[in-house]
C-alpha cells in the first residue's frame, strides 16, 4: 500500500503556458469539472468551444500569468492569476491530493493574488482555500455557465 507521501511528487515543475496550451487547458478543466463538479452541472454538456475561447483570451491577456504542470498524458495542473486575483485553478483528478492545488495557489499569492471566486457548491476547492487562509467576503455573483450557480468571493487574510 502506498502512503500519500509516496504518491506526492517531490517537486512539481511549473512552466508558463503558451497559446498552444489552450486545448490542453480546456481538456484539463473538462476532466476536472466532470468529476469534481458533476453535482453542480449534472448532465449538462461541457461547453468545450466556449471554454476553449475563454482560454485563448486568458492566454492572450498580458496581465494574466497562466502556469501549468505537465503530466505523462497531458496537463496535471494550472493556475492563472493577475496582480490581484487567482482567476483559474485546476488539477487533474488523477493528481488530486498531491499538493498541486496548494502549490498553484501559493504561486498566485506570491505574485500578489488576494482575491478569487469559487462556486458555492465546490466544497473541495473551498476547503483548500480555507485551509490556506482564505475567507468568504460575503459578496456573491451568478456563474456565467448554465445552470448559473452562485459564486462566492474569497479574500486572503489581510487582503480585504
Amino acid at each position: 500500500m502506498t502512503t500519500p507521501s509516496e504518491t506526492r511528487p517531490a517537486r512539481a515543475t511549473w512552466r508558463r503556458a503558451s497559446p498552444e496550451d489552450a486545448g490542453a487547458l480546456r481538456d484539463l478543466e473538462r476532466d476536472s469539472n466532470l468529476v469534481g463538479l458533476a453535482h453542480v452541472f449534472g448532465e449538462l454538456p461541457f461547453p468545450s468551444d466556449a471554454v476553449l475561447a475563454r482560454w485563448a483570451l486568458v492566454l492572450d491577456d498580458p496581465g494574466v500569468v497562466t502556469e501549468v504542470v505537465d503530466g505523462p498524458e497531458g496537463l496535471l495542473a494550472f493556475a492563472a492569476h493577475d496582480g490581484d486575483s487567482l482567476r483559474h485553478l485546476g488539477v487533474h483528478p488523477s493528481a488530486w491530493g498531491r499538493g498541486l492545488g496548494s502549490a498553484g495557489v501559493g504561486r498566485a499569492v506570491a505574485a500578489g493574488a488576494r482575491r478569487l471566486w469559487v462556486l458555492e457548491l465546490n466544497h473541495r476547492a473551498r476547503e483548500l482555500y480555507e485551509r490556506l487562509g482564505w475567507t468568504p467576503t460575503g459578496v456573491t455573483q451568478e456563474c456565467p455557465w448554465p445552470p448559473h450557480p452562485t459564486e462566492l468571493e474569497y479574500a486572503l487574510a489581510g487582503g480585504q
